[in-house]
């Protein structure tokens, strides 16, 4: 089986090539660029399984190459950032990354949540059997859980795998309110907890899509999906 293919933009020299060895001697194919245009480029030509981009590099920032990149493709995007501030975190998220990491990081984690976005997004795309492969009617909506389709009024909706795999949790309980934590462990696969800001901003891009009505935010619980 091929390694795991990640495109690494970082302007840092010595962030990039320490960052570079650490995920090499974990197995992972990295191809490092110091500046966003020069990582688009590789990215179109490399066609890498994950990206991960610092938020501060020349050229084209990384929120914007995350924009450009979800134009384009659903790999995965993980985030770096040197300020744990809500701005950089939900600028991020909003421009279509599945999650973020904060520098100054722990090589171990940094790969934990590399894994951790490449399992779910693989077993996504695997079309992981559902426990009820019924589609499922929300109004206008309908979801297909084995052939992983989203209609809105007849339309297929651009879901990105992790927007996915949100809607199927909460439409596997509809009406039943969902903790961030709970969310946290079933989508983002995180054992050890997790920045809320992660499920929030994901809320706010699905809702975008599938209609602001369906999710219900019950405040100081969770949400859930109207019935």
């Amino acid at each position: 089986m091929p390694a795991t293919h990640v495109l690494f933009v970082e302007d840092d020299d010595v962030i990039r090539e320490v960052t570079t060895l650490s995920l090499e001697r974990d197995g992972f194919q990295v191809t490092a660029a110091p500046d966003g245009l020069t990582g688009l480029a590789a990215f179109r030509e490399r066609q890498p399984d994950l990206a991960l981009l610092d938020v501060m590099v020349p050229g084209l920032d990384g929120v914007s190459l995350c924009r450009r990149i979800r134009d384009e493709s659903t790999v995965p995007v993980i985030m770096l950032s040197a300020r744990a501030e809500a701005i950089d975190v939900v600028l991020g998220l909003e421009a279509g990354a599945d999650d973020y990491v904060t520098k100054p990081f722990d090589g171990a984690v940094l790969v934990a949540r590399i894994r951790a976005v490449l399992r779910r997004f693989r077993a996504t795309a695997a079309d992981e059997p559902a426990a009820d492969p019924a589609r499922l009617a929300f109004g206008d909506i309908v979801i297909d859980p084995e052939g992983l389709e989203v209609t809105r009024g007849g339309e297929r909706l651009a879901l990105t795998p992790t927007e996915m795999r949100l809607l199927l949790e909460f439409a596997g309980a509809p009406g039943t309110v969902l903790s961030r934590d709970r969310l946290l462990a079933r989508v983002w696969d995180y054992e050890w907890g997790g920045d809320t800001r992660v499920v929030d901003v994901h809320v706010q891009r699905l809702r975008a899509k599938i209609g602001q009505h369906r999710l219900e935010t019950v405040r100081g619980f969770g949400y859930k999906l109207r019935a």
